[in-house]
């Protein structure tokens, strides 16, 4: 019986540490939203958004067509429908899916339809994923206002979710990378060359010719 005692306070404090865990994972699931957008080079989306206050991270990676995980070599073919894409996974209470919204389309040219800058084909065409109506309403909002700054025709669609599969590792953070690969330019590491690349694709130089002082992020690179 001293041992039923015993184990009686022990299993009332597992138990509720447990629910202290649980309940500390519903307040986090709470807090986290995801937003899903394709713009051209997934490292510069990538990029862009994981400076952004209130996101949590932004994952490269691959969405929009029927090839269960495919391989970059894969999507760059342009045979499995996907495009580059990233995924934004973010704070609502700090900052609002409108507003990165707002900062996506003022960092590419939703003009473009044929690709991104440098980038050409599908594969590195302009999206916005939703799930719902909600979301399809305020994208819609977005790019109608889009439309309106620009005076020009926006031909970013709005296209409905689906599987996200992220890319390979080394596609992760690759702005920020020390490892020393080879390029066109010589051996640089991964954020120097990254840096190069993004200036030789005429990406930045581009977004502030079409949005002036409303590009959020052409002016940091």
């Amino acid at each position: 019986m001293q041992i039923f005692k015993t184990l009686k306070p022990v299993a009332l404090t597992v138990f509720m540490l447990l629910a202290l865990v649980l309940r500390g994972e519903e307040a986090k699931a709470q807090t986290q939203e995801t937003l899903t957008v394709a713009g051209g080079c997934f490292w510069c989306v990538e990029s862009d958004f994981e400076s952004v206050p209130g996101v949590i991270e932004a994952i490269s990676g691959y969405t929009g067509g029927t090839t269960k995980n495919p391989t970059y070599g894969e999507v760059g073919k342009g045979s499995t429908g996907h495009l580059e894409a990233v995924q934004i996974i973010f704070d609502p209470t700090q900052v609002s899916r409108q507003h990165l919204l707002e900062l996506f389309i003022r960092s590419v040219d939703p003009t473009d339809a044929g690709g991104q800058f440098c980038d050409r084909g599908e594969v590195y065409s302009t999206a916005i994923f939703v799930s719902n109506t909600q979301e399809k309403a305020l994208a819609e909002q977005v790019l109608a206002q889009a439309q309106a700054d620009l005076t020009q025709q926006v031909v970013t669609p709005i296209l409905p979710a689906k599987t996200f599969y992220r890319a390979e590792d080394y596609h992760q953070d690759y702005y920020k990378g020390s490892k020393l690969i080879f390029t066109r330019f010589g051996p640089k590491r991964q954020a120097a060359a990254y840096k190069r690349y993004r200036q030789a694709c005429g990406r930045d130089a581009r977004v502030a010719e079409l949005w002036g002082a409303a590009a959020p992020f052409a002016s940091k690179h």
